[in-house]
């Protein structure tokens, strides 16, 4: 069948993409890859890609692709869902006899609630929906197929088995190829080289965060990788077909949890001479640190949350408070750069904590921080936890018609207005410190190129700002 893979127009800054994290606007505009889309549309040889936010699409710009093909598979969350099935209905009116279906983490653990949500959505694919996504391609027969949920021709949803885990992530083809489809150029981040690129090299994370989306819905708690060998030889295939690409980014959920793998991938990348970066957890020793360092590691993302050891419990983080202190020190001596996220409104979470947790932030003083609201989406223990214990505020969504986050969770001690006013202060007592301030004047007057990025960014900032105050009103 001919086949479209799409992540639909939507809010302007929407940045689905970063379906592992955050499927919103952020402080600074950004835009990551979208790889679980490209992983899906790599099983189908011919496919086409649109990945419509990044590149500022409209539904209208899209019409023609819509019309010409059969097969359409569409990325989808919890913030963007009602504007997917609004699009997916669009779609149905151009191309009556198209299959459609939807894919990602939302109709994973709620296939059932989708499908009765979006008439115009033939199928949803269950957790792992590589391979499914294959077999409906080639025309198997859909009652055969794992990891299916489907409307039949007289209106009846059916749930097909579930599908095993894969093991051997070699078996998945790379998504890099179909990254030639999109303008490499329209995807970047505040704390990362232009133009980067990103990828997954392995799939599932072994710590149990409650609120962390992909390993709760699809990626399991198990790391599943592919071959130090593989990953290598995607590296050359970057640096001989996108030339342009300053530095790579892995968005492995947590690409340090195998300490002797990522030393192996670090000195095969050390020897090709690339500068790239990638997610860590704030507990790695430094001997894999220093390995990283002497092979082109420039940054990591590191999630801290909290700076509150009870917090950390609560979340199950598996984190020690003086564990991240010390690899933090690590870091700054070893000059890895690092950016830092935060989140306010766990569970546990009061005013005292944090000013714990702001007080903990400039301790470890990464170069740039992202702080974030807590979001309790469907299907991880954060959801079922604020569910059982009531604490959904009964006037709040995850985001504002704008595409801003907003606070969900409402405590009888903290209330979530207080709790959303409370990332702007974290903002402006982190930034706005003489020896950051001090940091950041210093950087930009290491190249005109970072002057000019830095105040962008500023200027998004402050932007950000004031829309997060209109969200709140």
């Amino acid at each position: 069948m001919r086949s479209l893979f799409l992540q639909a127009p939507s809010y302007d800054g929407f940045d689905g993409g970063a379906g592992a994290r955050y499927q919103m606007k952020r402080e600074v505009r950004s835009f990551w890859y979208p790889t679980w889309l490209a992983q899906a549309a790599a099983m189908v040889p011919g496919s086409k890609l649109i990945d419509a936010p990044p590149h500022r699409l409209t539904f209208e710009d899209i019409e023609q692709d819509v019309k010409s093909h059969d097969f359409i598979v569409i990325h989808t969350s919890t913030p963007s869902f009602k504007s997917d099935v609004q699009t997916a209905a669009r779609i149905r009116a151009l191309n009556p006899t198209a299959k459609i279906g939807f894919i990602g983490a939302k109709v994973a653990v709620e296939p059932h609630q989708s499908l009765e949500a979006a008439p115009a959505v033939d199928f949803v694919c269950r957790h792992e929906y590589e391979f499914t996504i294959k077999e409906l391609a080639e025309g198997a027969d859909w009652p055969a197929i794992k990891g299916l949920s489907y409307r039949t021709a007289d209106g009846k949803i059916v749930h097909n088995p579930e599908r095993d885990i894969l093991m051997d992530m070699d078996k998945l083809p790379s998504v890099l190829p179909l990254y030639k489809q999109l303008k490499i150029e329209n995807y970047f981040g505040g704390y990362l080289k232009h133009p980067y690129m990103s990828w997954y090299t392995g799939r599932g994370c072994k710590s149990r965060c409650t609120f962390c989306l992909w390993p709760q819905t699809i990626g399991g708690h198990k790391y599943r990788t592919m071959s130090v060998e593989r990953v290598i030889e995607d590296v050359k295939y970057v640096m001989k077909e996108f030339p342009q690409v300053r530095e790579i980014f892995f968005d492995d959920d947590t690409l340090t949890d195998d300490h002797a793998r990522v030393e192996a991938i670090a000195r095969g990348l050390g020897r090709l001479g690339v500068t790239w970066s990638c997610n860590a957890k704030a507990n790695v020793p430094r001997k894999t640190l220093e390995v990283m360092k002497d092979n082109g590691l420039r940054l990591l993302l590191v999630g801290y949350e909290s700076g509150n050891q009870k917090i950390l419990h609560n979340i199950k983080k598996g984190m020690l408070v003086d564990v991240a202190r010390r690899f933090a020190r690590d870091c700054h001596e070893l000059g890895i750069i690092v950016h830092g996220t935060f989140i306010l409104g766990l569970p546990g979470e009061t005013r005292e904590t944090i000013q714990e947790t702001l007080e903990f932030a400039k301790q470890v003083n990464p170069r740039t921080l992202q702080v974030s609201l807590a979001a309790p989406y469907p299907g991880t223990f954060l959801y079922q936890q604020a569910k059982e214990n009531g604490w959904f505020a009964a006037d709040t969504d995850l985001l504002a018609d704008n595409g801003t986050q907003i606070a969900p969770l409402d405590y009888p001690h903290l209330g979530h207005t207080e709790i959303f006013e409370s990332v702007e202060e974290f903002y402006k007592k982190f930034y706005f410190r003489p020896s950051k301030i001090a940091e950041i004047l210093g950087e930009m007057l290491t190249s005109r190129d970072m002057l000019m990025r830095r105040l962008r960014e500023g200027i998004e900032f402050f932007h950000f700002l004031r829309q997060r105050k209109q969200a709140a009103h």
